[in-house]
């Protein structure tokens, strides 16, 4: 999985921030990467976090290890580990989550389920993650036009 988003344009070339589908991998394996830790990787460190899988359970394990110790040699220090959500709710098609409907009506948008249910999970995951109050907000409505829900 290499797709960047549009909404992520203005950093992706230098890939100064975490890209969503990093953001993805990090939920799913369980790892804190903090963006002063990203900022120490350098750019191969980076695009191979980019770049290694993490669907299947050994791909998690070798993504987290990887993670793990790039974060040790590169910082030197331990990276935090995160509870893994055994039902995440960008994988549930079925269910728009409150902070996405909340944000989203905010914006003045109506998601159907049946919109929902059409969007990859990285995309459901995007619109998780710029829904929540303690993110930044302001691609929320960007995605929402990149992903046809607008």
């Amino acid at each position: 999985m290499t797709q960047f988003f549009q909404f992520e344009a203005d950093f992706v070339a230098s890939l100064r921030c975490i890209p969503m589908q990093v953001r993805l991998k990090l939920d799913t394996c369980g790892v804190k990467l903090k963006l002063t830790h990203w900022h120490q990787f350098n750019q191969d460190d980076r695009q191979a976090l980019i770049e290694l899988p993490c669907e299947t359970t050994a791909d998690v394990q070798r993504y987290q290890d990887f993670l793990h110790q790039l974060i040790q040699d590169r910082t030197g220090t331990t990276a935090s580990d995160l509870a893994i959500d055994p039902a995440p709710a960008w994988l549930d098609s079925s269910t728009i989550p409150d902070s996405v409907k909340t944000k989203a009506e905010e914006s003045g948008v109506a998601i159907a389920i049946h919109q929902w249910a059409t969007l990859a999970p990285v995309q459901r995951f995007a619109l998780i993650k710029l829904s929540r109050s303690n993110h930044e907000n302001a691609n929320f409505l960007p995605a929402l036009k990149e992903f046809h829900l607008v």
